[in-house]
């Protein structure tokens, strides 16, 4: 029997009079449950945590403690989104006992530039960049698993893709304003590679890789394609899978209908895997 879950909304944090909301999904029942933070996407630019709801729905059924946030995106650039979501992390493992959630179970979770920066806030949880919030003494960033849904896992390699597409004789629909929301953000293709899981990996930076599943889509060339630059004959997402591998990391791979990716086919796989890696 899916769990009965009620939703609440609160500030998390606010920087000057710009308050930042985390919309909470609490299941109802003895606890304590696992946690999850969902992360919208948007190129880093756009979104909501209202378009995590329909996902966090589904989460919170299954029995987990969720909390899709907003935080700094757009012009206020890298790495400010980092540093909420960091600090994202630790507010909640400090105030598990009030959730009913356990600090000790704690997952990411994030679509498209979401994916990403889950993926890079687990990476990097004690940067002293991303940690330069201040928060209760004790508490780090850690998490213990991670999904993605069709991240844009390479800034670098994305911008250049969309940009070679602009350029072509019929360019698609989808690359239209995708260099100018990179660079609204970024700032320079130097932070789009240094805020990147897969040139971190392929250059060897320690970093931490904790169990993820990556889900995508087919067909999708926004972020099912393959970097004339990679070394790897492989599409981006096979191309990280093989180097989270190569650094010790567990990740799974899971194709799903593009046109249905954003229901319960990918839903109830993320559901599972953080059941599965949040004990």
């Amino acid at each position: 029997m899916p769990y009965a879950f009620t939703t609440e909304s609160v500030e998390y944090i606010r920087h000057g009079a710009t308050p930042l909301m985390a919309k909470l999904y609490k299941p109802s029942g003895d606890g304590p449950f696992p946690m999850v933070i969902d992360l919208h996407g948007g190129a880093w630019c756009n979104g909501d945590l209202a378009d995590c709801d329909p996902r966090d729905q589904v989460l919170a059924a299954s029995g987990l403690v969720v909390a899709a946030i907003n935080f700094r995106h757009g012009p206020d650039g890298y790495p400010t989104s980092l540093q909420d979501i960091n600090y994202a992390v630790r507010w909640m493992k400090s105030n598990a006992a009030k959730l009913n959630g356990r600090a000790d179970a704690v997952g990411l979770s994030g679509t498209s530039s979401g994916g990403h920066l889950a993926m890079l806030a687990a990476m990097r949880p004690n940067d002293p960049r991303y940690a330069a919030i201040e928060g209760p003494a004790g508490v780090d960033a850690t998490v213990q698993a991670i999904v993605m849904q069709w991240p844009v896992i390479n800034p670098i390699s994305r911008y250049r893709h969309a940009r070679r597409l602009l350029d072509s004789a019929n360019p698609p629909a989808w690359p239209k304003g995708v260099p100018e929301r990179h660079d609204t953000y970024w700032k320079t293709e130097a932070a789009m590679i240094e805020g990147n899981p897969m040139t971190i990996l392929e250059k060897g930076e320690k970093v931490l890789t904790p169990p993820t599943l990556w889900i995508q889509g087919q067909p999708d060339q926004t972020h099912d394609y393959r970097d004339p630059e990679s070394p790897l004959e492989l599409n981006e997402p096979l191309r990280f899978s093989f180097n989270y591998r190569k650094a010790g990391g567990y990740i799974e791979t899971l194709y799903v209908d593009d046109a249905a990716k954003r229901g319960n086919v990918s839903h109830d796989p993320t559901a599972a895997f953080f059941h599965r890696f949040l004990k």
